[in-house]
């Protein structure tokens, strides 16, 4: 269970925001801003969505223009930046003088690219990332990321905070917040693979997966401290053997692929760790730590 954001009182001081984008996360977002006490002004395409958040308090505007204009700063959330861009390109005058954040999700490239068109237009712009699930919005769990434009993050710091406290500013590089979500979303996802093929394996050895939950909590808890050391590794590319090297662990490797292949399990991403693994002590690696994998995976080795 999450823990409770604490909120200040409504005041009529709270700063408006226009939140454009009510899907799951765009209605999160304004009830965030709504339980903060901002007067939050929403619209959407589809304009039957968002009748929960109207009826907290939110304001519908008509258009998008109206509810640009409404407020000075604008949050959008939507599917992608194909469909951020074509709602934004239209409101470049509307939202002059404004702040935007974009908190839709996509690549680096695509968060730089709308900064560039910002930029074009002398907009204010920070391009940000959601870290967390909806109904994690607005508590003390929550974590947003933002990058960009500093005077405007300093501007509504305050009010961004309504949606996670702190409101955790990266750099003036538009596209850090999505490459901070990509490369932790790359180990999520990674990690949630591996997960599941843990279940699969072990199901094929006739062992239930609650069975197996309680002791993989285990390895779960070891990886905050991993996390740190491998960051040391790759920042200084000094791989220091810390008591498991890499052709150790390799083996291990080698040890789960055959018992997979022999439950005719799909061994697609343990196939490709292997590959890794394989080329690094290739390459002398073999005496060093597990992060020096690096050194066969990152383009600029």
């Amino acid at each position: 269970m999450t823990q409770a954001h604490t909120t200040t009182a409504p005041t009529r001081t709270s700063a408006p925001v226009t939140v454009l984008g009510l899907g799951d996360m765009g209605r999160s977002l304004a009830r965030a801003f709504l339980a903060a006490g901002h007067p939050t002004t929403v619209w959407n395409r589809s304009p039957e969505k968002g009748e929960d958040v109207v009826a907290q308090g939110a304001v519908r505007a008509a258009s998008a223009e109206e509810a640009v204009r409404a407020s000075g700063l604008v949050v959008v959330c939507l599917v992608d930046y194909d469909a951020s861009d074509a709602v934004l390109e239209p409101l470049a005058e509307a939202l002059a003088g404004r702040v935007l954040v974009n908190l839709t999700s996509d690549t680096p490239a695509r968060s730089r690219q709308t900064a560039d068109w910002a930029a074009k237009h002398a907009l204010a712009y920070l391009d940000g990332a959601i870290m967390v699930p909806v109904d994690v919005v607005g508590t003390a769990d929550a974590l947003v990321f933002h990058s960009g434009d500093r005077a405007a993050f300093a501007a509504h710091e305050a009010t961004l905070k309504a949606l996670g406290e702190p409101a955790t500013y990266l750099g003036e590089d538009h596209g850090l917040a999505a490459a901070y979500d990509m490369a932790m979303l790359d180990f999520f996802y990674g990690a949630m693979g591996g997960l599941v093929h843990a279940f699969a394996l072990a199901r094929a050895e006739g062992i239930d997966g609650a069975s197996l939950a309680p002791y993989l909590n285990t390895i779960a808890g070891i990886l905050p401290p991993i996390a740190e050391l491998t960051a040391v590794d790759v920042d200084t590319r000094t791989y220091a053997n810390d008591g498991g090297n890499l052709a150790m662990m390799a083996a291990s490797v080698d040890h789960i692929l055959h018992t997979a292949k022999g439950h005719r399990l799909d061994v697609a991403q343990l196939a490709g760790l292997k590959s890794v693994t394989d080329r690094a002590i290739a390459e002398g690696h073999g005496s060093s730590s597990w992060s020096s994998i690096i050194e066969v995976i990152a383009a600029d080795r």
